[in-house]
Formats: C-alpha cells, structure tokens, sequence
C-alpha cells in the first residue's frame, strides 16, 4: 500500500512531462500590421510591377470590340503596329490608393480581403497602346500545403473596376489579371514548417530543438491567428 501513492506521484509527473514536451505558440496579425508593412512597402520609389499575361483571356466568340490579341495566322503580319507594341510595357503596377479605395488586407465574417489598386498599360490590336487604372477586389484562400508543409494563400480575383470607362473592359481585364497572378504569384508561401523549427542552446545540457510538427489559422474581425504547435527533442 505504501508503494501506491509513489507509484501515483510518479505517473503524474510523467504524464505532466510528456504534456510538457509538446507546446503551441500564437502568432497575431492584426489590419494595422499589414497597413505599416504596405506603407513601408509603397514608399519604395518604384511600385511592385508584373507583366500582364494574355493567356486565357480572349473572349470564347469572335467579337469586333474584343480586346483579345490577333492569332489568325491568314492575315500578314501589322508591321506599323510593331514599334508602338515594343514601346508599350504591358504590365500592372501595384499603387497604395486609387479613386478612394486603398490596397489594403482586411479580415471580415471568416475571409481574408484584398483590394488592390493598380494602374497599367495594355496594347489591344487596331488600338495601341492604352493606360488605365482601378482598383481589384481579390479573396485570399489560405490552405495548409501538406506536401510542402506549409501555410499557403492563394489569391482570387472577384471582379475588377477601370476608372472612367463605366465598367467596359473589366471582366476582360479580370481574368488577364487572375492570369497573371497564377503565373506569377500563386501559390503564396506564408509560414513553412521548416522556417519556424530552431535550435535553442543550453549552457552545460547541449541543445533543445523546437520542431513545428503543425500549423493551423483562425480568421476573427480584424486579424489573423496563427497556431503553431511544437515538440521539443
């Protein structure tokens, strides 16, 4: 009998250092957070620019208005057009603020919101080159890559508004721009495993690693909660 509350003692204390062995960390990331980092980011003389890509984008019939780039292979080649298409950049520049609406990150009723805003330059056939401006209203979707063991976003675009061209353009303009963005951003890498486990010295004992075994998120009115759970070895 007197063996019994020993015995008791010691799976207690071995139960509380097996729950000890395991942790998770919380990682916050409030809308103010993403406003100084963009702030910081557009201070930058030159904004973040990528090409536009053209895949995907022709209307699915022949139109005399489409905006979609000459592939018939009967007609000879526009050598006018030529110089004037070299010269035009066909590219979308990130800017902080258009018409009113500011690229921002907010997080509302469970989703991740992105508006952008943006100005660029598109060269249609028969028309040269055209600049224009507006703002995107993206979702990004956040998934955890089990194969890359990591957190990943992946950034859809909802629709798009063209300043002063009463909506002309727009949904063209939108799957060019989701185009772009799967060619050149998607998938985003937002937290790996790998990037989060350390190794933490101990004077006289060697070292304690910190290995993230897990990552899940939750989305809250205003912010984004990242759960990281650890094992330490």
């Amino acid at each position: 009998m007197k063996k019994l509350p020993v015995l008791l003692l010691t799976v207690l204390l071995f139960g509380s250092l097996a729950r000890a062995q395991t942790a998770e960390v919380s990682i916050r990331l409030d809308e103010p957070f993403f406003d100084a980092l963009l702030d910081a980011l557009f201070k930058n003389p030159n904004p973040p620019e990528f090409p536009l890509s053209q895949t995907d984008a022709k209307p699915s019939a022949p139109s005399p208005n489409a905006l979609a780039p000459d592939t018939d292979k009967d007609r000879s080649p526009k050598t006018k057009d030529q110089p004037q298409s070299a010269r035009c950049n066909e590219s979308i520049r990130l800017q902080r603020e258009i018409d009113g609406t500011r690229t921002a990150v907010r997080f509302r009723d469970g989703k991740i919101y992105a508006p952008i805003a943006f100005t660029g330059s598109y060269n249609p056939p028969l028309i040269g080159c055209v600049d224009f401006a507006g703002y995107a209203e993206t979702i990004i979707d956040l998934d955890f890559d089990a194969q890359k063991q990591a957190l990943v976003g992946r950034a859809r675009v909802l629709s798009v508004n063209l300043s002063g061209t009463g909506g002309i353009g727009s949904q063209l303009l939108a799957r060019m721009v989701q185009s772009s963005i799967d060619r050149r951003i998607n998938p985003i890498q937002i937290l790996s495993l790998d990037r989060v486990s350390f190794v933490v010295p101990i004077q006289n004992s060697g070292t304690l690693r910190m290995k993230a075994t897990g990552i899940r998120h939750e989305i809250a009115n205003g912010a984004l909660d990242v759960r990281i759970s650890y094992e330490f070895q």
